[in-house]
């Protein structure tokens, strides 16, 4: 039979004074839970208990036993990165709720660690029907015990226990940033989800979507603003002429119709407060679910600390950043999505040998990075990369009559390859170099260009191959900008490139009512599409969190849920073709 809760309360106070006065003294407490002593001397020693520890979990192959339990426990303290503390933490409760009653008895009685996840487990097991009951058990449970890591972070499928389901008709707290840098992109995202609140204007009875004309105005060049567009979309702000593009069909492109919701919804300026006393105050005001923040920055310390509410984010973290929270998901316009998703198409077309073109930046590497990543998965083989300077030295090189020829360095996935630059510091895409490798075969390029870079690139590839040899070519959409006229179009045949459905024609009137609040700015209206898809997943919370089979056509794209709770967006592939734009089949 196990101690009372009292005897254990106080064999708690004991065993938390004696480690105390451990610690105060500059020991390592040694075999607590029956396992090897730890020593912290160096961090090699460290790393060797993890490997020690881990080893021992290895071995088990899931097998509930007391000895891994130990051995859980032994480890946790030594994790530094918050991720793989989370995966500990998951991990021990999993084993422990698939022990049996008679191997839980096995506990012993200086085992407080240990017994507290025993308890904890009680709680869990006696009331996980009633989420108040429970919510009050695990309070009353951390005060029992204070130094138990679920204290601090409990286990994933606890948290998710605790916490009220959002329901169908959530109470949305909007945190964008109103004022500063992140303004003119927050109030975007702002208008497109107010807008689908209303509900969305119908797509035309004929079930043909039209690429609308446009006159375009210029785009605010934020290049700089590393920390909004990183994960947004930096690839979508190079400055657009005023031109007249002409209306094109494009057929079998749907957006779908997004979830009524009359709950009033509140905006907070995330630069008015810090982003704790924000996510406090939407909870004081019965809100039950935040959409935001926008910034990178906030979004990791939500990450980091945890939120008292659900939470959909409109940036994302980097994969190594990413852990299983049961109130948080991310979505935003990722750069890498598209990448991967040109690789999927690339791969589809029975393409074999695919060479990236991206710009010579941090920004182009994990565009590469990203592209390489998904043609490993799908084809197996390695990616080669050239990256190109600005648009004055593509100028010289044309001029130069110099081409761009189907050479590069392979992308490796975990180390940047060492691009060669030319006497004014700029990748030198025309030179071989024994770093590079040529390829005969070369069957698709992929290009991550503005438009007026890839009308300098398109004819320096021309330039550098034969006809019969020539390889496909492909864009991103950041070379889609309103105001490409009749004679970019005509200029661009054959190329195929990738866009969201708004602005692919899915729908004209939504597109339509959009360009009327934010003119033809293609940067505002990819993020006005992300607000209105944000409203439809955030009143579609609780499917994203349990349901990983949930798909939506969106404005922004194809939305299905993956690991983490991370939105992924699925684009639709249209050509240029004798000077108009059609869908690729």
């Amino acid at each position: 039979m196990r101690p009372s809760i009292l005897l254990r309360f106080k064999q708690g106070l004991i065993y938390s004074a004696m480690l105390s006065t451990l610690i105060l003294a500059g020991c390592q407490l040694s075999g607590q839970q029956g396992s090897a002593p730890i020593s912290s001397a160096t961090s090699g020693q460290g790393d060797n208990a993890i490997s020690h520890y881990q080893s021992i979990i290895d071995k088990s192959n899931n097998k509930p036993s007391i000895d891994v339990l130990r051995a859980y426990i032994a480890q946790e303290p030594l994790l530094s990165d918050s991720v793989a503390r989370q995966k500990n933490i998951d991990g021990l409760w999993q084993m422990l709720t698939q022990m049996s009653p008679e191997q839980i008895q096995g506990v012993g009685a200086d085992e407080n660690i240990l017994q507290g996840w025993v308890d904890l487990l009680d709680i869990y097991q006696n009331n996980r029907d009633d989420t108040d009951s429970l919510k009050a058990g695990y309070d009353d449970w951390k005060m029992r015990y204070p130094l138990n890591p679920a204290a601090k972070t409990p286990p994933t499928q606890l948290q998710q226990a605790i916490l009220p389901a959002v329901g169908a008709t959530p109470r949305i707290a909007l945190l964008l940033p109103l004022s500063g840098q992140g303004k003119v992109f927050a109030e975007a995202i702002m208008q497109g989800f107010l807008d689908a609140q209303k509900g969305l204007p119908s797509a035309p009875t004929n079930n043909v979507a039209t690429l609308p004309t446009t006159s375009s105005t210029t785009a605010e060049n934020a290049n700089d603003q590393d920390d909004i567009l990183d994960q947004i979309y930096a690839e979508v702000t190079a400055p657009e002429d005023t031109n007249t593009s002409a209306a094109t069909t494009i057929a079998n492109l749907q957006i779908d119709p997004v979830p009524q919701n009359s709950q009033s919804v509140k905006v907070y300026d995330t630069t008015s407060q810090p982003i704790e006393q924000l996510l406090q105050q939407a909870q004081a005001d019965g809100y039950n679910l935040v959409v935001g923040p926008l910034l990178k920055s906030n979004v990791q310390k939500i990450a980091q600390m945890g939120s008292p509410i659900s939470v959909l984010a409109l940036n994302e973290l980097d994969a190594d950043q990413l852990q299983p929270r049961p109130n948080l998901c991310y979505f935003s316009l990722s750069p890498e999505d598209e990448a991967r998703n040109a690789a999927q198409h690339i791969a589809q077309q029975g393409k074999s040998a695919p060479l990236v073109l991206v710009p010579a930046n941090a920004f182009g590497e994990r565009i590469a990075k990203a592209f390489a990543d998904e043609w490993q998965i799908k084809n197996g083989s390695t990616v080669l990369k050239q990256s190109f300077g600005s648009v004055a030295s593509l100028k010289e090189s044309i001029n130069r009559g110099t081409g761009i020829r189907m050479t590069g360095t392979p992308v490796i996935i975990n180390t940047p390859a060492p691009q060669p630059l030319n006497a004014e510091g700029y990748p030198a895409l025309e030179t071989e170099s024994p770093s590079n490798v040529a390829s005969d075969r070369i069957d698709a390029v992929y290009i991550v260009a503005t438009r007026d870079e890839l009308v300098l690139i398109k004819p320096m590839i021309e330039m550098a191959i034969s006809t019969r040899s020539r390889p496909d070519l492909y864009a991103s959409s950041r070379s889609n900008q309103a105001g490409s006229g009749a004679d970019f179009r005509f200029e661009m045949e054959g190329v195929e490139f990738s866009e969201i459905p708004l602005l692919a024609g899915a729908n004209a009137n939504l597109m339509k009512q959009a360009q009327q609040k934010l003119a033809q700015d293609y940067s505002l209206l990819r993020l006005y599409a992300m607000g209105v898809d944000a409203w439809s997943l955030s009143n579609n919370y609780n499917q994203l969190q349990n349901n990983s089979q949930f798909k939506i056509n969106g404005a922004s794209g194809k939305l299905d849920v993956t690991d983490n709770c991370v939105i992924y967006r699925e684009l639709p592939w249209l050509e240029f073709s004798k000077g108009q734009i059609k869908a690729v089949n």
